[in-house]
């Protein structure tokens, strides 16, 4: 698929990684549904940041927390575009909580975000792109594929995105391609420092942190590979081998 000219939405593209996806895929020409639930502000400079630079891109705010929500999500893109052609889902939440400090209620919120409202709005989008397919991309996590003794919910949540990415992919084919980003250290947790920036460095193969550009950079591939479905991309800097 060519990106440019196509709509695509991101979700949680107001901050951090969402944010570098949406430029990234602006950048290719596309057409962008910046999707925002808190990060008004954030949204907003970056819609006026792609209009500055001749780009088109539209704002729109829901709480993928609400099924209803997640799944009108893409309807409305296609009504404002008159199109929807590419679904990224990267809005995701990634709280700390040891065994013991695990609550229904954290669960609960942490697996919304993460696993059930991706669900909702891929089903949504499906329906949304019709018979003329499309692609879409799940932001899943390393945690997904290791075992982060302090993240638990998240790493679960985040493997179940995989688990996802293989059934929607199955399910939806041939016309809509389903596939997954699978990134390592490229954007530390806010609360985190320099002693943790310097750990994972060290313990990284490639001796360096990430970017949310490297997972940019993925999902362009991933959106333009016309013959990868149902895969997961790493991103992680030989995290996963070390």
């Amino acid at each position: 698929m060519e990106i440019g000219g196509r709509v695509v939405l991101v979700t949680g593209a107001g901050r951090r990684v969402g944010r570098a996806i949406a430029t990234a895929i602006s950048r290719r020409g596309a057409r962008v549904a910046v999707h925002y639930h808190s990060s008004a502000a954030g949204a907003e400079a970056l819609v006026s940041e792609i209009r500055s630079a001749g780009g088109e891109a539209w704002s729109v705010q829901a709480d993928l927390r609400d099924p209803a929500a997640a799944e009108r999500l893409p309807h409305d893109v296609r009504d404002h575009f008159g199109v929807l052609d590419v679904l990224v889902n990267s809005a995701a939440v990634m709280v700390r909580t040891p065994l013991d400090d695990v609550t229904a209620a954290s669960w609960d919120d942490t697996f919304a975000l993460n696993l059930r409202a991706p669900f909702f709005c891929a089903r949504g989008a499906a329906a949304a792109m019709g018979a003329a397919g499309g692609v879409i991309i799940n932001i899943a996590d390393l945690a997904g594929m290791e075992i982060w003794p302090a993240y638990i919910p998240h790493g679960i949540s985040k493997a179940g995105v995989l688990q996802l990415t293989r059934a929607l992919a199955r399910v939806l084919a041939p016309a809509i391609r389903v596939a997954a980003v699978v990134p390592g250290a490229v954007l530390l947790p806010e609360s985190w420092g320099p002693d943790d920036a310097d750990r994972l460095e060290r313990t990284t193969p490639l001796r360096r942190l990430g970017s949310p550009e490297d997972v940019a950079q993925a999902v362009l591939y991933l959106i333009s590979a016309d013959y990868v479905t149902g895969d997961a991309l790493v991103v992680d800097g030989g995290r996963s081998i070390r």
